[in-house]
């Protein structure tokens, strides 16, 4: 499993987008995002339970806009919706990636945004982030949403930094220049995931005990070298 996450404006859509017309599988978690919260779901049941119908458009849908306006200044209504949405997240992440197992996917792209916030980052085999530098992140953002410099930086501050995300990489995709160049990136990327995956892959998929193995031996390994490199740091 393959986490692939970036900053704001730093061209981590354009990288899974990039990944899907390669035919790679990839588990989007901006779209399974809405997708928990459609009408029906437990997920929004919940939301309408506790902050009332008045969240809901005329056709049952979640009005977004209105929630947000709700939550924007109440931290502690925030983290109740958190407490909502992020499970149920979190299991249609999983029995995406299990689906993609059992189809024989030799691996999967888990894109999700906040993987290192999460911190979903613990959970997935190897780590990709896309980065840009700050100055370009900025002037992509500005020039992308229109917004002006002030607002662009406030929207920057409010998450962790691109390049403390670096940090948790396996894999670093440079998206500073042209599309040119950062579609020769993904197709170094892929190669390189080709090349790891090997033929082992088979055995995890053919022998599942082999494959639980294999999976909490490098979730561990994970964490424990995450660790060390803190203990340095």
């Amino acid at each position: 499993v393959v986490g692939l996450t970036g900053g704001i404006a730093t061209g981590k859509s354009s990288v899974s987008n990039m990944l899907k017309t390669k035919g790679i599988p990839v588990v989007d978690a901006d779209i399974i995002a809405r997708q928990v919260v459609e009408p029906g779901t437990p997920a929004l049941a919940k939301i309408t339970a506790f902050f009332g119908p008045e969240v809901l458009q005329e056709d049952g849908t979640l009005d977004r806009k209105k929630l947000g306006s709700i939550i924007f200044n109440d931290e502690a209504k925030r983290r109740k919706l958190n407490s909502i949405v992020h499970p149920a997240v979190r299991k249609a992440l999983l029995w995406g990636v299990i689906k993609q197992w059992i189809g024989g996917s030799k691996y999967c792209i888990m894109d999700v945004p906040l993987l290192i916030e999460g911190p979903l980052w613990k959970w997935v085999g190897t780590v990709v982030v896309v980065y840009c530098s700050a100055d370009v992140q900025l002037a992509r953002l500005m020039q992308r949403d229109g917004s002006s410099r002030e607002d662009a930086l406030s929207r920057l501050n409010s998450q962790i930094p691109i390049a403390d995300k670096v940090q948790y990489a396996d894999r670093v995709i440079d998206n500073s220049g042209s599309l040119a160049d950062l579609e020769a990136h993904v197709d170094l990327l892929v190669q390189a995931l080709d090349r790891q995956a090997g033929w082992t892959w088979r055995l995890t998929w053919l022998l599942p005990p082999w494959g639980l193995c294999s999976a909490l031996v490098t979730l561990g390994w994970r964490t424990l070298s995450r660790s060390m490199k803190m203990k340095i740091a």
